[in-house]
């Protein structure tokens, strides 16, 4: 992975913005400070983006788009969303994939800053101080898309999750589900399906809730426990944290020789095309996929702009598109 400024800055202990200014020659800086920065450069073997260099300061109209996975079915229909509305505004957008890796997404806060991108819409599974330390020394505005800051300090746009996991149980409890089961990644690999569970645990009162852990949640994965689960578990309603769980556990049921509808239930997060391909198709808490990326980038227009902000903690609204799993 290449060397950026933020590598500099962590090394020699200073800001993005003393670096630059070592680097340019734009400010007095300490010779202590001085000598550190250009040691860790040194060291590093960091090479200084000429055309940043020679940006500073300046517009560019581009903004940064950090997502975990650029492949995701979820994160194509947000990025649409955000690409119309950057061209309406005359924006253009820089797309990169952090892997969900933490070192990698402050990484790129590091590289976004040395392209000089007026913005950044941020996406990831769980946010870390790490992540907000990187933010506040890039001094760059920051919008969070589909991503939960359960302290609110960075301007976001989301779904209510508690709510929306309450919702889902709720579903399935009206369609006389007694035995419902929650399939989720590990505790704390998102903090967005963490939020679903604890709504949807919230819900059942006088029932237990059975958890299944899938790791990071993918299909290949999930497959083999969830099924493992239902061989040795009488469930009869199931609520996935994403459309790929969704799928994973309509196919582990059809393994074991049972039914979906008639024996489980299955109600999914998302309404990715996943939803509409599998058979039977998924009845699902739909996300405005579009609206989190548009409305993302609009707010991160009207931080640029200086324009009135009524709220920074944007809510947007779910819905229950039921189909032939349930």
């Amino acid at each position: 992975m290449p060397v950026t400024i933020y590598d500099v800055a962590r090394e020699a202990k200073v800001s993005m913005a003393t670096v630059s200014r070592v680097i340019n020659g734009t400010a007095v800086v300490k010779d202590e400070t001085k000598k550190r920065v250009q040691d860790a450069i040194a060291r590093l073997g960091y090479r200084p983006n000429a055309v940043a260099r020679g940006l500073a300061s300046k517009r560019t109209r581009t903004i940064g788009v950090i997502v975990p996975d650029v492949s995701a079915a979820f994160v194509a229909e947000m990025v649409r969303g955000i690409e119309d509305i950057a061209t309406m505004y005359d924006y253009h957008i820089i797309l990169v994939n952090s892997d969900a890796q933490v070192d990698r997404e402050v990484s790129l806060v590091g590289t976004m800053w040395e392209k000089q991108v007026d913005g950044i819409i941020y996406m990831t599974n769980v946010l870390s101080q790490k992540e907000i330390d990187a933010f506040e020394e890039a001094q760059i505005p920051v919008v969070l898309c589909a991503t939960e800051d359960p302290e609110r300090r960075i301007p976001s746009v989301n779904i209510d999750n508690y709510r929306a996991g309450r919702d889902a149980v709720n579903f399935l409890l009206e369609k006389e589900c007694k035995e419902i089961a929650f399939v989720t990644t590990e505790e704390g690999a998102s903090v967005v399906a963490d939020r679903r569970l604890q709504g949807a645990q919230s819900r059942m009162r006088d029932q237990e809730l059975h958890v299944i852990r899938t790791g990071q949640g993918r299909y290949e994965v999930a497959l083999g426990i969830i099924r493992e689960y239902l061989e040795k578990h009488p469930l009869d309603g199931v609520v996935a944290a994403s459309d790929e769980l969704g799928l994973a556990t309509i196919h582990a049921v059809q393994d074991i020789g049972r039914h979906v509808p008639r024996d489980v239930k299955v109600i999914a997060f998302d309404n990715t095309r996943l939803a509409t391909m599998i058979r039977p198709e998924m009845t699902v808490i739909a996300q405005p996929m579009y609206d989190f990326g548009a409305v993302s980038m609009r707010l991160l227009t009207k931080l640029l702009q200086d324009e009135p902000v009524d709220n920074y903690s944007v809510t947007l609204l779910h819905n229950i598109l039921e189909r032939k799993s349930t």
